[in-house]
């Protein structure tokens, strides 16, 4: 028997979708409304879409985004780790733990992960580095802190 979450999955993305979810990139907060206007559909579609949209996971839900200069003593990084042989699922649960890793990627190339860090404090993030490439498994890492978000 199927349950209803199998046959969201299977749903089929299209241009109204992929639309519905550029705008709310750029707001999360607008109402059901001003999207219906935009996308030139009624409100009702927008709100059946958006149900689908987080029933499917597509959609985990919405959020802030703050001003740049909001919260200045903030640092924020992107780290690339490579990682030795098969070991490539230990490390992933080791780095699951540390807050600071705020969102965890596999990738292709020279680099097998890439890490979005966020400190409070230079100290902070330097800490979190040493902590990262003691885990066993790491052979190597290159960090880039994060300047400026254009």
């Amino acid at each position: 028997m199927k349950n209803s979450r199998d046959e969201i999955s299977k749903y089929s993305y299209d241009h109204l979708d992929r639309e519905l979810i550029s705008l709310l990139r750029n707001d999360g907060r607008a109402p059901l409304s001003k999207l219906a206007d935009i996308l030139k559909v009624s409100r009702g579609t927008v709100q059946n879409r958006l149900d689908r949209l987080l029933a499917s996971g597509t959609l985990h839900g919405f959020t802030v985004r703050v001003r740049e200069d909001y919260d200045q003593d903030t640092i924020r990084a992107h780290m690339m780790i490579e990682v030795v042989g098969r070991s490539t699922s230990q490390v992933i649960q080791k780095l699951r733990g540390m807050p600071e890793l705020q969102v965890l990627h596999t990738t292709n190339g020279a680099w097998d992960l890439v890490a979005e860090i966020q400190t409070s404090s230079l100290s902070e993030f330097d800490r979190v580095l040493r902590d990262v490439r003691m885990i066993d498994g790491v052979l190597n890492s290159e960090t880039s802190i994060l300047l400026s978000t254009l």
